[in-house]
Order: structure tokens, then sequence, then C-alpha cells
């Protein structure tokens, strides 16, 4: 009986950490909140990161990073909204050689400050009683690209090319192509409609805050965009809080998907199934010319965002404005992504508040995470009998049995060769893209990428309509194992990493429901949709533009 309660026991906890640690931290995007120490520092914690090959006509030659931060972001969430921590330093990392350690960094430090023209003051009283009284809320008159004269405290940053090493390495600034100096602004947030001056103006205004930029060391001028954006992660919010309360098997869960891969099926999804549909991000946005990042690799790059703080905090007891607290010490850096899912996933509950500080040249310590998997376990204990039942199959165990998982190894850790594999392999938790591969149009891109024949997507790089969820339920359960449809005769080819036999439910379509593609952002940089408004409550949620 006691043998029996405690298996009881050991399930009811694999089922409890599944939807509490597991899916919660996926219903967040796929890295918000992820460890319990970020969890208290929002400001620094990454969300989602892409690397890509940019798709916007005309710029074959530039690769796109997007690094979002603040997650959940309530678009109501005034007066104050949603600034980045002068206090911290963001970080985009570049390894062009496969060494698991940084040849390029771009860092961005932020400051807050008061308008030159001061804070903005009413005239309170009249006669002797009369006194100019400051305003008490950021903004309290209209706002637009030609004029930010209602704001009363702004946003600026400025960008550093440092190459070698983060911290030793030699640095230089980027320049404002259009000030000629090395500041940039960045826009005050979506707080409604009237603030903008009507329905549509918040993305004229937005856009005049898209800088083009000398970069140090290259002779190709770049892009750089820092501001609110849609949050482009999608997920069936509710029913995952319920237990998971659906079947993750297309079809089942996305009523209307009709080809097995989400895409171009013709999902007509319900999209109330989405509840992050209205919230909003920060967006740290690159355009960099391919020239300048591959250095004397062979044309593949691996790349993660980082965000650091000062090791000492001191609040002052009588804090001002520009004086709250004050950051010593050296950088320690407290949040870390490349490829989505992996900390939430894959790394062991102890370790994620090690995983954010680390550095992929470390990652050995993390190895047997992704070689011996816990997820596949949890999914088959979840899922087994809804699966089954749903298949009309008697699966004994739903996970992959191929132990080590070398399919795993090779999507997160090494990349695959002849696709995004670097010069030197080095096992290490890198988002890897082959900057030869020429990217896939819009509208013909599929959210599956290599795993459906589209060698432009993940994991060769991450582009915003790469379903995370979909794709990390698909690998982590074997689709690598199974043919991927790539070649010319159409049957497809398996990798050689392991056999179908080796995992019974890999050419599953398994899916959270929520289903995502690339029509459903913008077709140029920074790609991200306008942010969701904070009034009025019932606007429409922002549509891509071509």
């Amino acid at each position: 009986m006691k043998k029996k309660l405690s298996l009881q026991l050991s399930c009811a906890i694999l089922a409890s950490l599944m939807t509490s640690a597991l899916f919660v931290s996926t219903t967040m995007a796929s890295s918000h909140r992820e460890a319990p120490y970020i969890a208290k520092y929002p400001q620094v914690d990454g969300t989602d990161f892409y690397a890509f090959n940019s798709y916007e006509p005309d710029r074959d030659d530039y690769v796109t990073f997007l690094a979002n931060y603040i997650p959940v972001q309530a678009a109501y969430g005034g007066p104050n909204y949603f600034m980045l921590d002068e206090n911290a330093l963001y970080e985009i990392h570049i390894d062009n050689d496969g060494d698991a350690i940084e040849d390029i960094t771009y860092q961005f430090r932020f400051k807050n400050s008061v308008p030159d023209d001061g804070i903005i003051s009413f005239p309170i009283g009249s006669g002797e009683n009369q006194k100019n009284i400051e305003a008490v809320l950021r903004n309290v008159g209209g706002v637009s690209a030609e004029s930010a004269g209602g704001l009363n405290y702004v946003e600026s940053y400025t960008l550093r090319i440092v190459t070698g090493d983060r911290r030793s390495g030699s640095g230089a600034f980027a320049k404002n192509q259009a000030t000629d100096n090395l500041t940039f602004k960045k826009p005050f947030d979506y707080s409604g409609i009237k603030t903008f001056g009507g329905a549509g103006k918040y993305t004229e205004y937005a856009n005049s805050f898209i800088h083009d930029i000398d970069i140090p060391n290259c002779d190709v001028d770049g892009k750089v965009f820092v501001g609110q954006r849609l949050d482009g992660f999608k997920i069936a919010l509710g029913e995952t809080f319920d237990l998971i309360n659906f079947v993750p098997i297309e079809g089942d869960s996305a009523p209307g998907a009709g080809d097995g891969a989400g895409f171009p099926g013709g999902v007509t999804q319900d999209p109330k199934r989405n509840v992050l549909s209205k919230n909003n991000v920060t967006t740290i946005a690159l355009e960099i010319p391919k020239t300048c990042l591959v250095g004397d690799g062979n044309g593949v790059i691996g790349s993660w965002t980082s965000a650091s703080l000062r090791q000492v905090n001191i609040l002052n007891p009588k804090p001002t404005l520009d004086f709250p607290e004050i950051s010593l010490g050296r950088w320690t850096q407290v949040s870390r992504l490349g490829n989505f899912l992996i900390n939430e996933l894959f790394v062991g509950f102890s370790d994620k508040n090690s995983f954010n500080s680390s550095e992929p040249k470390n990652d050995g310590q993390f190895a047997k995470y992704v070689t011996h998997p816990v997820f596949p376990a949890i999914v088959n204990l979840l899922f087994k009998d809804a699966v089954n039942s749903t298949l009309g199959t008697n699966i004994a165990d739903l996970a992959p049995t191929n132990i080590p998982r070398n399919d795993l190894v090779a999507g997160f850790l090494t990349g695959f060769s002849g696709v995004n594999q670097l010069k030197i392999v080095t096992p290490s938790e890198m988002l890897r893209l082959n900057t030869a591969i020429l990217a896939t149009a819009r509208e013909s891109q599929h959210p599956l990428g290599v795993a459906a024949g589209d060698i432009a997507g993940f994991p060769n790089g991450r582009r915003p309509g790469d379903d995370a969820v979909d794709i990390a339920l698909r690998v982590a359960m074997g689709a690598l194992c199974h043919n991927v449809p790539l070649g010319e005769d159409g049957t497809g080819i398996n990798l050689g990493l392991c056999s179908p036999a080796d995992a019974a439910v890999g050419n599953v379509a398994l899916t959270d429901g929520a289903p995502i593609s690339a029509m459903d952002f913008n077709n140029s940089f920074p790609y991200l949709l306008t942010p969701y408004p904070g009034s009025p409550n019932d606007a429409p949620i922002p549509t891509p533009v071509d």
C-alpha cells in the first residue's frame, strides 16, 4: 500500500510540476519569468529572442535580431508605463567561429530624464496666491512624431559595439545618422489612442524612432529600434491553467486545422484562445549587414541576448527623481536567452538561476538536461491516455527512447551539419543562423521551420512566425527522428540522429491549439506589430502591414 501511494504521489507531483512550473512559464511567452530570481526583475527579464535573415524586400544582405524584455505588459499599465532600467546593461552577443565565446557584442544603455524644457507646470490659484505647480503625470498632453511636448519624462539610449570579450574587448559607439551624435530616442509607450491623435497615429509615431546607424568597423549602414511592441507569442492560456484542458493534437485542440502541420491548412480557431493577444513587450531590434557579422567563420553565427545588473544596489533614503538609488560593482548577468523554452522545459529547477547567469562556453554543466530530458516523460504522464484515445492507439510510452537524445543535442547545442553548424563545433546553447541561406518570403514561411521543409526557419535561427510551442512539443517528442520533408523526391530524409521507431508520436501533429504564422507580423523592420493601446479597452487588435 505504501509503494502504491508513493507512486500516486510521484505522479501527482509530476503533474503539478507540469502545470505550475512548466506550462505556466510557457504561457508567459517563451521565456517570461522562467526562473525564480529573474521573476523579481521584470525590466531585465528577456522574454523572446529572434535572429533571422531579413525577409523584408530588398534587405537580403542583412540579419535582424529582436530581443524582447519586460513580460506581460498590460497596455493600460500607467501612469509610468514600462521603461527599461537605466542601471542595467542589455546585450546581444554574436559568436561567429563556434568556440561559444562572443566575438561581437551590441551593448545598450538607457537613460530616463526630464526634457530640456523641464517638467510641465500649471498655474494654480490667482493673484498673490498663484503658484506654478508641476504636473503629476508622466504625460499630460498630446504626443506625435513632430512633438513630444506633453511628456515629462523621456527615454534615450546608446549603442556600443564591442569586439572580443564583452567586458575587456575594444568598443566604439554607433552613430545616429540623422543627428550625427551617439544618442538615440525611444518612443513613449502606447498609453492610448487619444494621446497620439487618433487610431493609426501611433504607428507613424513609433516608426519615426527607427534609426539608421553608422556601425563602427562596418562599411554598410544598419538600423536600430527600441520600443513597445505587441507580444507575438500565442498560447491557449485558459485551458492550460485548467490542468491542460485540451488534447495536444491538431484537429482536437485546433478546430479547423486540416493538414497536420498548422499551415497552410486553413486554421479557423477561435482567436480568444490566445489571451495574450492584448499584452505588449519592449523590443530591442537591430538590423546588421551580414558582412559585419560573419568574421572569418563559415557564414554561420551563434547569438543570444543577456541583461546584467551591478552587484550592489544602494537605495537613497531621500530619493529624488534623478537619484533614487546608486548601483556599484561589477556587471553581473541575471538574464540569458538564446533558443526558446530551454530554461523552462529542460533545465532542472535548482539550476534555473544558474543557467540565466552562465555563458554558452560553460554549458557542459547543463548537458544532462538535454541528453536526458524530463519534459517528454511529463508529456507522457499527462497525455498518454488522451493521445491514445484520440489516435486509436495503445502506445505504452509517448516519450522517445533514444537516450541520450542526440536529436535534441543537434537542435539546441551543436546545430546541423550543412545547415546551421558553426566552423568549430562547441556544444552550447545559442540560436544558430546560417547567413548564406536565403530568407523565405513572408507568405511562404512555414511556422514549423526545418521540420516542415522550410530551412530558413527554426532551428536555423528563429523568425517571429516560427511557432515556439508547437515546435518545442514536436521536437521534444521526436519529430526529428522521422523523415524531414527535404529533398527532391518528396519522401523526405532522415537526419540520422535517431529512427522513427525511437519516437512513437514523433510524426503526430502536437500543438497547443494557438496557431501562428509569419502573416501575423509586419513585412518590414522591426517586424513585430504596433503595441496594443492602453485606451480604449475595446480597441481592435493591431493587424500586419506589408
